[in-house]
């Protein structure tokens, strides 16, 4: 008897659409590389404009410690309870005017069998031909509010570093799922890279659409599209405002973030070696789970 190679891996159609183009493989994951929500924000966000089909779904029973992860009970339209467990959904949707569709991947960072777990999306990779992943990631950093939102990008292959203006990555040390995830892929043939978006340490509670937005922007870059953002704008400036507003009421916190804007405006915005340093610092202290 054949052994399913991805026995948690369920589709919700007969069989894995075969007519995508090249598409690349979109992977964001809550948890805590997600500050602000920003990560898997942006994963959405492209994830609603393609009107893209959920066509897979990773089941969480192997995945996850649901002491940990606990799963959510919520009322139906016909108001009946119904348990929603921490599963990783899989969407794939056409990119017009692109040379590369969209499979997307948007889930909960699971706590167990990581290993398994990425032998189940290289295996809806492979199903999909996937031509490249790119994962996303938020961290929570010294930065202001009020100016632009960092994104780090990095990525091993030469071409892509190239074109995207990404840097090829020196961190050793601990990692998340995103980097497991992309290590996977690549050891597969399948070329990576990797964005990180910095989010306020000080409004840390806080969505940051700002961070989600400035996300967004940068896989527009990876698909070589213009996908409207008005919506995340909006959000964006009125995020901005309200922080300010909160700012303006704390005299030590002011003073702290008009100590970040001068840092922020005295340095080299198109040099990134600030915000790698801090990526690598954000994933090096991470406390043992």
């Amino acid at each position: 008897m054949a052994v399913d190679p991805a026995p948690h891996l369920s589709w919700l159609v007969d069989q894995a659409p075969t007519d995508l183009r090249s598409p690349v493989l979109l992977a964001a994951f809550e948890g805590w590389n997600d500050a602000g929500e920003a990560s898997s924000t942006a994963a959405r966000y492209i994830r609603d404009h393609y009107e893209a089909v959920h066509v897979a779904t990773i089941d969480a029973e192997d995945f996850f410690d649901f002491t940990v992860a606990r799963p959510n009970v919520c009322l139906n339209e016909d108001d009946i309870r119904q348990i929603v467990w921490p599963s990783t959904s899989i969407y794939v949707a056409r990119v017009p005017d692109a040379d590369h569709d969209l499979v997307c991947a948007i889930g909960h960072e699971p706590q167990l069998r990581w290993r398994t777990f990425v032998d189940h999306l290289a295996y809806a990779a492979k199903a999909f031909d996937a031509s490249m992943v790119c994962t996303l990631g938020a961290l929570l950093t010294d930065v202001p509010h009020s100016r632009p939102t960092q994104v780090y990008g990095g990525t091993d292959d030469a071409k892509l570093a190239a074109r995207l203006d990404l840097s090829p990555s020196t961190y050793e040390g601990p990692t998340g799922i995103v980097g497991v995830l992309a290590a996977g892929l690549r050891d597969r043939g399948v070329m990576t890279a990797t964005f990180w978006a910095s989010v306020p340490s000080y409004v840390s509670n806080a969505p940051s659409p700002k961070a989600a937005l400035a996300l967004v922007d940068r896989l527009c870059q990876v698909f070589e599209v213009d996908v409207p953002r008005t919506d995340l704008e909006i959000l964006a400036a009125d995020y901005e405002r309200q922080v300010t507003e909160l700012v303006a009421e704390d005299e030590s916190t002011a003073e702290y973030v008009e100590q970040l804007e001068a840092t922020f405006d005295e340095e080299t915005t198109e040099n990134p070696d600030r915000l790698v340093a801090e990526v690598e610092d954000f994933l090096r202290n991470q406390p043992d789970t």
